[in-house]
């Protein structure tokens, strides 16, 4: 639900506009606000569900977060939309890393590893079914149902966790332990940051107003780690940043992510603009997509056993690089069978093998009194990274100004955007090279780590 209600909403945005006659430079902000309210608090949910449990942090940022998709779905005004979307970010941050650091500390051995290649595949295809079910449901149902859609959802969870999670689940303190200074800075600087991407869509990279944010951002974000090294409780502790496994991690995922969503971007806006397929042709479109990734899913564990987790990795990354550039070549009017679907299983793919990897690696070395916090790590560079894909492949491909704010794509467009994006998965899979590290994980291990 996290992730998928970031990409639902792009199909469904005309509609959103048209009924609550937003202004068309605000319509954007119906995705901006959940995006920047979720990447930047995923660090303190995180360690608040290490402080307080796992298990009620999960289960109250489960219950805002279903009570604000039914807020979203009944709002009739553009204030009250991005309201209810604010909330839905707050619930996200909170629901998110409590759920994975929920995993993370549950399972053990072969469990483990399957159970975090399943988050892994859901992260990765979670955002293609977005725009899948949002074509659907958007022109089936309305655009009201793209949120309506997570309140049986959210209930039904709710239900089974509050049958299944454990009642006595272990908490390593309390608020009075948060880094308040801390959790502020990086906070500001966390959302600055992802503020700063979002808006050089429109405004441009070397913009004073796009320069201006990420400097602030950036010293905000230098002033957290100076008061991380003399906290006495840090909202993350200095040596978190020497776990390679996690670090190296977050790293590829943050690379990743803004491929895959760069992927999804450009090619929902090709399908309609240039092909001029509809909204439920073009979520239509990328169904085989998510069939890749979850079929990568099913062989990622076997191959990591096999194979290792860097190996898998660039493996995946070298899939995606094929695709990006296959995509790259489609012509004009490019059929969708033989110029487009090729290239959008190879994407699935590797993008599916890549994050079944990352996901289990970067918990290896976690022990369990961080696992909230390496979960918030790893969701904010999922995050970080949906954002940065989007504002970098839309200043390559679209340009900057009016046609960005558009969506206008052309095929030269198009066809350039897939070609940076191929080199940008290879540049990526060379850094995997260097820095993943070699991890393979085995039956037998007994990794409980509390």
């Amino acid at each position: 639900m996290v992730i998928l209600d970031v990409t639902v909403v792009y199909v469904a945005l005309p509609s959103i506009g048209g009924q609550l006659r937003f202004a068309p430079e605000d319509l954007g902000g119906v995705v901006s606000a959940y995006v920047l309210m979720t990447g930047g608090l995923l660090l303190l949910g995180g360690r608040m569900a290490d402080l307080l449990g796992r298990r009620p942090v999960f289960l109250a940022g489960l219950t805002l977060f279903t009570f604000a998709s039914l807020a979203s779905g009944l709002a009739q005004s553009p204030g009250a939309l991005i309201a209810s979307r604010v909330a839905q970010g707050l619930g996200a941050a909170m629901l998110s890393p409590a759920a994975l650091s929920i995993i993370t500390t549950t399972y053990t051995g072969e469990q483990r590893t399957v159970a975090l290649s399943a988050w892994g595949a859901i992260g990765a295809g979670g955002a293609a079914a977005g725009v899948l079910l949002g074509g659907i449901l958007t022109t089936w149902l309305g655009w009201r149902s793209i949120f309506f859609i997570n309140v049986p959802i959210g209930l039904a969870a709710a239900i089974l966790a509050l049958r299944l999670v454990p009642r006595v689940d272990a908490a390593f303190g309390s608020l009075r332990r948060l880094d308040l200074p801390g959790a502020l800075t990086a906070v500001s600087g966390l959302g600055l940051l992802i503020y700063a991407i979002e808006g050089a869509t429109t405004h441009g990279w070397g913009s004073f107003r796009t320069l201006a944010l990420l400097g602030v951002a950036s010293g905000l974000l230098l002033a957290f780690a100076g008061i991380e090294r003399e906290a006495e409780h840090p909202l993350v502790p200095p040596d978190t940043w020497r776990v390679r496994s996690l670090v190296s991690s977050a790293t590829v995922m943050l690379g990743a992510t803004g491929l895959m969503v760069g992927a999804f971007f450009l090619n929902s806006l090709y399908l309609q603009s240039v092909l001029e397929a509809s909204a439920l042709e073009t979520g239509l479109a990328f169904l085989p997509l998510v069939v890749a990734v979850g079929l990568a899913a099913h062989l990622g564990p076997q191959l990591l056993r096999r194979f290792g987790a860097r190996a898998v990795v660039v493996g995946g990354l070298a899939l995606v690089a094929a695709g990006y550039l296959l995509l790259s070549a489609a012509p004009d009017q490019a059929s969708y069978a033989t110029d487009l679907l090729p290239g959008f299983l190879l994407i699935g793919l590797g993008v599916g093998l890549t994050f079944v990897a990352i996901s289990v690696t970067a918990m290896s070395e976690i022990h369990s009194d961080r696992a909230g916090l390496a979960s918030g790590l790893m969701t904010t560079a999922h995050e970080v990274g949906a954002a940065f894909g989007v504002a970098t492949f839309s200043a390559i491909a679209l340009g900057t100004g009016a046609g960005a704010v558009a969506g206008t794509i052309g095929a030269d467009g198009y066809g350039t955007g897939m070609l940076a994006g191929g080199l940008a998965a290879a540049g990526l899979g060379l850094l995997a090279v260097a820095a993943v590290p070699s991890f393979r994980p085995v039956a037998t291990e007994g990794v409980a780590l509390h």
